[in-house]
């Protein structure tokens, strides 16, 4: 193991057994703030909201025609209040296909899936295996920020199914990495929590891609103890590489 990764393992916060002799580099711990959390508010009620029918057959669109459905996509409420839809990034046939819940408020500014501080602890994550987030690529179940941050609801993410499948499907991805409850759930068709779901290997039911849970980066980032269960999802994602 080089003497990076095993940075990136420090990082995470994952130990590792290493000969007597071993003498690492003397690298500053890198520091993580902690976020503050804020209790789930309900949406907003609003009246009059104009939306467009659910999206079309998008099972012969190429990523482009794809994206500009999905930036134009009025089909839910949550295109009220976005700054602009954040349809994902990457390697466009990536062996790894990250899926996370939906986008917050750095990533609808940017327009770019996984860009805070969690995006910044994801990449730690891919790089202790050895896949830099330009070898990956990173989508969400939802395309559209909700307020406050509050989860997707049900219909907001049966609204995206068809853009996210379409997504699974022209990369078609040897794994797919699930983070969080929200994007397990919903992927897999579940209401299993995360901790009974971890450490199995499901399959995406319309392609047959293995599928495998792990907690958010966010979670990791106010549970740092939670950092080794992750390590253990991330070294069965390379098993199933090899």
């Amino acid at each position: 193991m080089s003497r990076q990764q095993l940075q990136y393992l420090k990082s995470l916060g994952i130990p590792v057994w290493v000969p007597s002799d071993f003498q690492p580099p003397l690298v500053p711990e890198p520091v993580v703030d902690e976020i503050s959390t804020e209790p789930e508010i309900q949406p907003e009620v609003i009246p009059d909201i104009r939306l467009s029918e659910p999206p079309a057959d998008t099972a012969e669109l190429d990523w482009e025609a794809l994206a500009n459905m999905v930036k134009d996509c009025t089909a839910c409420g949550l295109h009220t209040g976005r700054t602009q839809a954040v349809f994902g990034t990457g390697n466009q046939d990536a062996d790894i296909m990250i899926i996370g819940e939906a986008p917050g408020a750095d990533e609808d500014l940017q327009g770019e899936p996984f860009v805070g501080r969690a995006g910044q602890l994801l990449d730690q994550m891919l790089l202790a295996i050895n896949f830099p987030r330009a070898t990956v690529y990173i989508a969400n179940i939802v395309k559209c920020r909700p307020p406050e941050n509050r989860n997707p609801q049900h219909d907001e993410a049966q609204q995206c199914a068809p853009y996210l499948h379409r997504q699974i499907a022209l990369v078609s991805p040897r794994v797919i990495l699930a983070v969080g409850k929200v994007a397990a759930q919903n992927l897999l068709q579940t209401d299993l929590p995360i901790g009974k779901m971890r450490g199995n290997q499901y399959h995406y039911a319309a392609l047959g891609i293995p599928v495998i849970v792990t907690y958010h980066p966010a979670y990791l980032l106010r549970s740092p103890k939670e950092k080794s269960k992750v390590w253990q999802d991330l070294k069965l994602v390379r098993s199933l590489l090899v």
